[in-house]
């Protein structure tokens, strides 16, 4: 069989690039460390180390969401914990201020501590974080959550929204508590909230002002007037804003609760005639409003009147619901950060065993990698040898 010239040059000249390429492949592992450097030098090792990747980088999207929401869930932690704070020093003052024995100007001074307490408070809710945004506004980052209406009176101006998280598949954690889940909690004495007539002689209160029956109640104030009825004791009348009749309740006694429009009413004590107080729609306190009132209170004479004590027990009532509701909103805070902890331990976890499993596909045997490299330029050398000796060989040489 004859072989021409020029296929023998390019038979030996691809011999030699398929050495280079081999030579080079290993080259290129030696300066990589890495024995799979493309899907061809090894594709079923190629997808698992694609797969192992693609895991790893979702298990550091995870720790950097679980590092975002634990700086935010402890700030917010600090800041409730300091409300908690606040909150048990007002009550306490508050206590402090139903001492018969105090003057009005000392009680006055007890009223200035506490204000600046609300202030302090205040300032607490209105949290910005590093960023700039409102800590206790819900999704309005961008909006005051506390303020003053016109009246005076403290309003929240976010919105119950939760800013989630996903801190492992399937797993999303909320990053932030809203202001109304936290400063603004249950009124204690259920769906109503009393004002006293300041002329009140009965030493009386409400313990409880609740809807029991949705489809019959109607929502409005109401007053309590309380009539002598001519037999040492009082009858109850119920009326609306209009001063229309609602119900009427003869030989009035605290034991047995009242019942009305789909409310229940249940008061404590003995009223007297000429005893008045009204009822009004109020679900919800505000923590801020509810000191405030406290506040005002004690700026008066009227703290140590039969009217006074019962306002004052509505709200140390309301305080302790308060108090419960920061140490809810606080413990809620405590559990996600710990849930943090935990799933940030799997994560490291899960990020070893896929990085030991990368290893095991993509690194470098260096010893066998050289003595690779090492065969593969002998055998480049030697087909380069042969190529150049055939080259040169000429039929004039023989003749």
């Amino acid at each position: 069989m004859r072989i021409s010239t020029t296929q023998m040059f390019n038979q030996n000249i691809n011999s030699i690039l398929k050495q280079q390429s081999s030579a080079a492949g290993v080259l290129e592992q030696l300066s990589s460390g890495k024995k799979v450097n493309t899907s061809a030098d090894d594709p079923v090792a190629a997808n698992g180390i694609d797969n192992l990747n693609q895991q790893n980088a979702l298990v550091d999207q995870y720790m950097r969401n679980i590092d975002y929401a634990t700086h935010r869930l402890s700030l917010a932690e600090t800041k409730l914990g300091a409300a908690e704070e606040m909150s048990m020093s007002m009550r306490d003052q508050i206590l402090n201020a139903v001492n018969g024995s105090l003057s009005q100007s000392e009680r006055q001074m007890i009223a200035d501590e506490m204000r600046d307490t609300l202030e302090e408070l205040l300032n607490l809710a209105n949290t910005k974080d590093e960023t700039g945004n409102y800590l206790f506004a819900g999704y309005k980052t961008d909006t005051l959550p506390f303020e003053t209406d016109v009246n005076g009176e403290y309003l929240y101006a976010g919105d119950d929204g939760r800013r989630d998280a996903a801190v492992a598949n399937g797993v999303v954690v909320a990053t932030n508590i809203p202001g109304d889940q936290a400063f603004v909690f249950p009124n204690a004495l259920g769906d109503y909230s009393v004002n006293y007539l300041a002329g009140q002689t009965g030493e009386f209160e409400v313990k409880s002002a609740k809807i029991t029956n949705p489809a019959t109640h109607v929502e409005q104030d109401y007053t309590f007037n309380f009539i002598d009825n001519g037999a040492g004791g009082v009858n109850l009348e119920v009326r609306d804003p209009g001063n229309g009749l609602v119900t009427t309740v003869n030989n009035f006694d605290s034991a047995n609760p009242v019942s009305f429009n789909g409310i229940e009413v249940k008061l404590s004590g003995t009223p007297k005639a000429g005893d008045s107080l009204t009822l009004t729609p109020e679900p919800e306190i505000n923590l801020l409003n509810n000191f405030a009132d406290a506040i005002a209170l004690l700026e008066t004479e009227d703290i140590n009147t039969p009217a006074g004590k019962a306002q004052l027990a509505q709200l140390l009532n309301n305080t302790d619901s308060g108090l419960n509701q920061i140490s809810i909103a606080r413990g809620e805070t405590g559990n996600s950060l710990k849930s943090f902890d935990s799933y940030a331990s799997r994560h490291e976890e899960e990020k070893l065993a896929n990085t030991g499993a990368l290893s095991l596909l993509e690194d470098l045997d260096y010893a066998s990698a050289i003595t690779e490299f090492e065969k593969q330029q002998l055998a480049l050398n030697a087909v380069s040898s042969v190529f150049g000796r055939v080259s040169n060989l000429s039929l004039f040489d023989y003749l």
